[in-house]
């Protein structure tokens, strides 16, 4: 079953909040690039639009460095027993 405890998450998980944090950055360098260029070139809805991707951006980069910042969370320890499959549990 997908999703089921192994016991090996704490050395194994991965996360995906530094991949998403380049990936926020590469959109908000778009994001102010098209702002300005479609400022200057006198398109002030896709100026708009792009100024809005660009604080979606801004808010979402926040919340990612909250969340590095954050550190891990709660993670069971040793002496917490992994979970068994269902087909390894007991009658």
């Amino acid at each position: 079953m997908i999703g089921m405890r192994t016991g090996s998450e704490p050395t194994t998980a991965r996360s995906a909040l530094r991949l998403r944090l380049w990936l926020t950055l590469w959109g908000l360098a778009w994001a102010i690039f098209g702002t300005a260029v479609f400022a200057l070139v006198g398109r002030p809805g896709w100026a708009v639009a792009c100024g809005v991707l660009w604080l979606v951006a801004t808010v979402d980069l926040m919340m990612i460095l909250k969340h590095i910042r954050q550190g891990p969370h709660y993670q069971p320890g040793p002496d917490i027993p992994p979970y068994l499959p269902p087909e390894h549990r007991p009658p």
